[in-house]
């Protein structure tokens, strides 16, 4: 053997394996596309929620490890997906995310040096295939948060809450920040978006119910406005023309409808 060849090989060895984790229900129409872009992960771990489409034997033809159920709760799905992984690091990937080649590259090179930790990764987000880069927030899209974490002999640096909408994070270690994007295709088109909308208020509804503190009328129609200014203003939504002003409207309603479907509506 060559001695550069066994540098190779021994620096193969010696890398910290990174298992990418996708959690999905029913994504048949874009999953293949989704792990096209994770392969170069050393392991791919699929969590599989009550799918009756064919999610399951596209997950299959990847190599995936499959773990098949029914989970109530969003934190209880991907924490079951994160006990299953094998690898030293955890790349969490949604199927309307993409991972790009300047992402996958950035991953390797962190991962091969960092410590025990946490990354935060920065968020393209599309509506459709336009690319709108500001105005998300308040509940309503993420500008960046943390998908690349550590799994080490004291657990995983990042574990969900029991939430069923937006869950909280348990956050351990060193905490860092990546420069290139994820792709997300949150919405593809303004139907899309209002049909998510509708979704995430009877989640987040019976996440009140279940706290026994729906808040009130008074206070969750003033966070119309505070919201709307967050998205619109503070994170700059306006620069992206109507679409921001969509996207601070969508979050200045999730709490108050999130609250009237808690009040009048049942589980």
């Amino acid at each position: 053997m060559r001695t550069d060849d066994r540098a190779v090989t021994e620096e193969s060895m010696t890398s910290p394996r990174l298992s990418a984790l996708l959690v999905v229900h029913n994504e048949e129409a874009q999953l293949a596309a989704c792990l096209d872009t994770v392969k170069f992960a050393d392991e791919l771990v699929v969590v599989l929620d009550r799918c009756t489409d064919r999610s399951k034997t596209i997950a299959a033809r990847y190599g995936a490890q499959l773990i098949e159920g029914a989970w109530e709760l969003e934190g209880s799905r991907r924490n079951a997906g994160i006990e299953a992984c094998t690898g030293d690091w955890v790349v969490e990937v949604d199927a309307d995310e993409r991972v790009t080649p300047a992402l996958a590259e950035e991953i390797r090179a962190t991962i091969a040096v960092a410590p025990y930790g946490h990354f935060l990764i920065p968020f393209d987000n599309y509506v459709g295939d336009r690319l709108v880069k500001y105005g998300w927030g308040a509940a309503w899209g993420v500008s960046a948060t943390v998908r690349l974490f550590a799994n080490g002999p004291d657990g995983p640096a990042k574990k969900w809450g029991d939430q069923r909408v937006h869950p909280r994070l348990e956050l351990k270690g060193v905490k860092g920040t990546l420069n290139a994007s994820m792709e997300h295709y949150v919405d593809r088109d303004i139907s899309d978006m209002l049909q998510r909308l509708d979704r995430y208020t009877t989640a987040r509804a019976s996440d009140l119910r279940a706290m026994g503190d729906i808040g009130t009328f008074g206070r969750n129609v003033r966070r119309i406005f505070s919201r709307f200014w967050k998205c619109y203003i503070s994170r700059r939504g306006y620069r992206e023309g109507a679409y921001g002003f969509l996207i601070a409207l969508m979050a200045g309603l999730y709490p108050i409808l999130s609250y009237l479907k808690a009040r009048y509506e049942d589980d």
